[in-house]
């Protein structure tokens, strides 16, 4: 691979985000970025500031992007990449929605600004028409749809431009922002570490190439491969908020709880000191996650505290929408305290994969306090939401609330005393949870269907089945506390002490 040429260290501070509100999960504008360089047509006094920009655009800092962008656009009007990245800034990829309705219609008008400036360089004019595929037809084209052809766009640049280090880190964004959810060989996230990896060697200070290998990882299969860049991302843009609370996503899945909750401390004051609600949300989920696995309830009651001195929350945004949901429940069902779990709720306005998670704790709650007609009740209603997400932009999440309606299902067939139905019913749940991938803005499912098989066949007395479904579970989602417990209950029931040593000495290490 041919050397790159580097601007300098990017330190210098920027201008407040003032789009931060309208943005779901925003990171406004870090002191120190990282080394980036994206040489283009634009005049040359104008580089270090459009270099500036793409680092912002890296760590997903879209408002500050933007204004960067504008800064670039302002001072050179012929500079087409400027609006390029204008528009770039209102692609979330890896978010929900991917294109905020509120971007559209400006990220239309940018891109379409850059192809009548057009460009004599052949890369630039690539990156611009790839983008427009993104707000072209969009009321026509499925985003999926035009994702792909996306995708299949960058690669074709990329293959072009095989020695230019920013269009394969793109490219990898891409494949990442592309990978089906069911696909369990990862073969999209393997596809972009191995671009991303050999180009960390030859530029250790690049935000979005250990950024990105995260996120290509964030998988049970390829967390290890992930923990050298989870370790460094935090030094190249360590005033990045989500620079900050990045790494915990590898952490997280190889349970490594102490060092996620310091990455999330820290993620959270940033994201708090510099006004992103979003991102100091994000970052209060992980902690209440990690709390919990070591057993700090404290702790996890103190962000929920927290979380409730936080003004208006967006319901109706996805990121904020679903931590703030999923904080409480997690904290009430973690702790096995059924009528607080029966109590759960989430805002008027949710998303329905959003009000799910709240429906499915309800349903869950009362059938375990013995309340099987009401939640039955619950039942219903996640069917319905199901239903409202039976649309192919959505299918993900009617995958993700199918196994919401099995696992409560088999709960209430358990409180029925119909345990065989039980176990068929949380077996396919677990099942079919296993067959699909998180998203990046979770830290994995409330409680694992496999977890809760194993708790499950532990209340019907079958504690050699249970410790079964307890190690399996444990090997996707490492260090888990409810799992540990069960696993000891169960090897401590079936006289494997052998067994039970280990997962004492485990419980002891999780502490």
């Amino acid at each position: 691979m041919k050397p790159f040429i580097w601007t300098c260290y990017l330190c210098l501070a920027l201008p407040s985000a003032s789009i931060a509100q309208e943005q779901p999960h925003e990171h406004s504008a870090p002191e120190k970025l990282g080394k980036v360089f994206f040489p283009t047509s634009c005049r040359q006094e104008v580089q270090a500031t459009f270099d500036r920009a793409v680092a912002l655009l890296h760590s997903f800092a879209y408002s500050a992007a933007d204004e960067t962008f504008a800064t670039v656009s302002a001072a050179d009007p012929q500079c087409a990449m400027a609006h390029w990245g204008r528009a770039m800034t209102r692609f979330h990829q890896l978010w929900e929605p991917q294109v905020p309705p509120s971007g559209q219609e400006s990220g239309k008008a940018e891109i379409e600004k850059a192809q009548q400036i057009g460009s004599k360089l052949a890369k630039e004019h690539g990156y611009i028409a790839a983008l427009a595929v993104i707000y072209g037809r969009a009321d026509s084209v499925p985003y999926v749809a035009r994702a792909r052809q996306y995708a299949e766009a960058m690669g074709a640049l990329a293959a072009q431009n095989t020695s230019d280090a920013e269009t394969q880190i793109f490219y990898a964004l891409a494949l990442l922002a592309t990978a089906p959810p069911d696909d369990r060989t990862h073969s999209n996230q393997k596809r972009a570490a191995e671009i991303l990896e050999p180009l960390r060697r030859d530029l250790p200070e690049h935000p979005g190439i250990v950024h990105y290998l995260i996120h290509a990882c964030d998988n049970a299969e390829m967390a290890e491969r992930g923990l050298p860049a989870a370790r460094a991302y935090a030094q190249i843009a360590p005033s990045a908020p989500h620079a900050l609370h990045m790494p915990s996503h590898i952490f997280t899945r190889l349970g490594m709880w102490e060092e996620s909750i310091a990455s999330n401390l820290a993620a959270q004051a940033a994201a708090r000191q510099q006004g992103d609600t979003g991102e100091e949300l994000h970052a209060m989920d992980y902690l209440v996650y990690a709390y919990l696995q070591i057993g700090r309830s404290a702790d996890a009651e103190g962000v929920l505290q927290q979380l409730r001195t936080i003004g208006a929350l967006g319901q109706s945004n996805f990121n904020a929408g679903y931590a703030a949901t999923a904080m409480p429940v997690r904290y009430a069902i973690e702790r096995r305290r059924w009528a607080e779990t029966a109590d759960s709720h989430s805002s008027v306005g949710a998303l329905p994969q959003v009000g799910a998670i709240a429906v499915w704790a309800r349903a869950v709650g009362l059938s375990r306090g013995g309340k099987a007609s009401a939640a039955e009740a619950e039942v219903q209603t996640l069917r319905q939401l199901e239903e409202q997400l039976r649309a192919p932009a959505r299918s993900y999440w009617a995958a993700q609330v199918h196994i919401q309606v099995l696992e409560a299902s088999g709960w209430v067939a358990q409180a029925n005393g119909k345990t065989a139905e039980a176990e068929t019913l949380l077996h396919r749940a677990a099942e079919e949870e296993d067959s699909l991938e998180k998203l990046p803005v979770t830290p994995g499912p409330i409680v694992p269907a496999r977890e809760q098989l194993g708790d499950l066949l532990l209340q019907q007395g079958r504690p050699q089945q249970a410790l079964a479904e307890f190690e399996a579970s444990l090997l996707t989602s490492p260090g888990r506390r409810g799992a540990l417990q069960g696993g000891l209950a169960a090897a401590e029931q079936a006289n494997d002490e052998p067994k039970a040593r280990q997962y004492r000495a485990a419980l002891q290490r999780n502490r």
